[in-house]
């Protein structure tokens, strides 16, 4: 019981730091639509990339099905 109180207080932590970390980074957008002075510069996605995208995702998802599938023709191994 003792451990199990030390890892959920050390897991609130490191997810409170992470999530401060996270907003302080983030770019907020001002009122009117122009970005604060952050350094981050906002491209389009172009036709390109959309495509590498697609095919990243589709790939990972073949790859997902393909590891299910052996779990269950493996007994669960």
């Amino acid at each position: 019981m003792n451990k199990f109180k030390l890892a959920l207080t050390a897991l609130t932590a490191l997810g409170g730091v992470a999530f401060a970390a996270g907003s302080a980074t983030a770019a907020p957008m001002s009122v009117n639509g122009i970005q604060s002075e952050s350094g981050v510069t906002q491209v389009r996605m172009m036709q390109g990339d959309r495509k590498m995208m697609k095919k990243r995702m589709m790939r990972k998802k073949m790859m997902k099905r393909r590891m299910m599938k052996n779990r269950m023709m493996n007994g669960g191994m």
